[in-house]
């Protein structure tokens, strides 16, 4: 895992042997263990980790006016029985532009103002509550809705 992986060896003689995983990746899920030998006597500890990924499809860039699916996966081994989405922080209602599948939002046209904070949140069978955000980038033209602009003889025009 190196260079991804780290230890900070200064917080060793305080007794923290945390170990540090950056960037995380999906493969990196699973149960991990730590042994310390200090003296004559041997500490140990495990430590589970589970890894959520949210993944676009088809991959960015994002262009306005495409269809996209927002995709959520946990490694938490329970059954899925609810997914929910939230964009900039407010709860997204299944429409006929945001239709939820398991895990997933699919988007039948993206738009300017689907740009943002997208938070997906997995509840499972052992109400266990997991969530991940993603900020969504879409290319597109911000501009006025008429394309027509108009600009006097002798002005500059945007």
């Amino acid at each position: 895992m190196r260079p991804r992986v780290s230890v900070q060896n200064s917080a060793l003689l305080n007794g923290n042997f945390s170990l540090r995983i950056d960037p995380v990746r999906s493969e990196d899920a699973g149960l991990y263990e730590a042994r310390v030998a200090y003296n004559q006597e041997v500490q140990s500890c495990q430590v589970e980790l589970g890894v959520i990924t949210v993944t676009l499809s088809p991959p960015s860039p994002v262009v306005e006016n495409e269809p996209l699916l927002l995709s959520c996966n946990s490694s938490h081994r329970a059954s899925l029985v609810e997914t929910r989405w939230f964009h900039n922080g407010h709860l997204v209602p299944t429409s006929r532009t945001f239709c939820s599948l398991h895990g997933a939002l699919s988007f039948l046209r993206t738009a300017m103002s689907d740009a943002g904070s997208w938070r997906c949140q997995l509840r499972y069978s052992d109400n266990e509550i997991i969530s991940a955000t993603y900020n969504l980038q879409i290319l597109g033209f911000d501009g006025p809705t008429n394309p027509v602009v108009y600009a006097a003889a002798g002005s500059a025009a945007d």
